[in-house]
């Protein structure tokens, strides 16, 4: 599994897709990155675009409980940025 990114790393990534969850409180976020996943390849990256400060830890758990590789978050202006790297 791939460890997180630095700030750099993270401002470096091209997403193959971005969820826009923003305005949505849990569980929408998770949600929405269930049904995005779906279309990015195996080894690419799903961005998750979200306002609630519980996501990070949601995307993070459901990353260990399924597989994939949760990269990290960065902050963006008034929200984050959460990215995931499909693993199967």
């Amino acid at each position: 599994m791939d460890a997180q990114l630095d700030q750099a790393g993270l401002d470096a990534l091209a997403s193959a897709s971005v969820a826009d969850a923003r305005g949505s409180a849990c569980p929408g976020p998770l949600l929405e990155a269930k049904k995005g996943i779906g279309s990015v390849p195996v080894g690419g990256v799903l961005e998750i675009l979200t306002t609630d400060p519980q996501t990070k830890s949601d995307i993070g758990a459901w990353c260990n409980k399924v597989g994939h590789a949760f990269l990290g978050v960065s902050n963006a202006d008034g929200y984050e940025r959460v990215f995931v790297k499909r693993a199967k």
